[in-house]
């Protein structure tokens, strides 16, 4: 199976169970298990629907995600979905709500850097990747 066609049956299996099927997402090494939200945003060239399984954290009310692509230099489509639309939609196991994401920036972008990385310590590894090019964006899930 394909990454692609891989991540197309965990969002199908994730939205048929109410997230009973795909919350948990077992970690590369097998070993950790990660919790994972489903983020659906706006195509900023199709205009259409994108759904993307990313790890999550909690800060408040609030649902952080990171925008790594493994370290990669580029950051992900969505979240160039997210800058030219912040308005997303979120599952959480069976809770889906409407949001606005915002990308966190200075001290709040550190502190939540060190909560997401506390989750899955293998950001810190895409951080040193990525930081020739980029700065690996923290993204703030706000309910509407």
């Amino acid at each position: 199976m394909s990454k692609r066609d891989w991540v197309v049956d965990h969002i199908r299996r994730y939205q048929e169970s109410d997230g009973a099927d795909g919350h948990i997402w077992p970690g590369r090494d097998g070993k950790q298990a990660l919790t994972c939200l489903l983020l659906t945003t706006t195509g900023k060239k199709s205009g259409g629907e994108q759904t993307t399984p990313l790890i999550y954290g909690q800060d408040g009310d609030n649902y952080i995600i990171v925008a790594s692509t493994g370290g990669a230099p580029d950051h992900p489509d969505w979240y160039y979905n997210l800058a030219a639309n912040p308005d997303i939609t979120v599952q959480v196991l069976a809770d889906r709500f409407k949001g606005t994401a915002r990308t966190a920036t200075g001290d709040e972008r550190a502190r939540l850097w060190e909560l997401m990385a506390k989750i899955f310590p293998t950001y810190n590894d895409y951080h040193q990747s990525a930081k020739a090019t980029r700065e690996i964006p923290v993204v703030v899930l706000e309910r509407a």
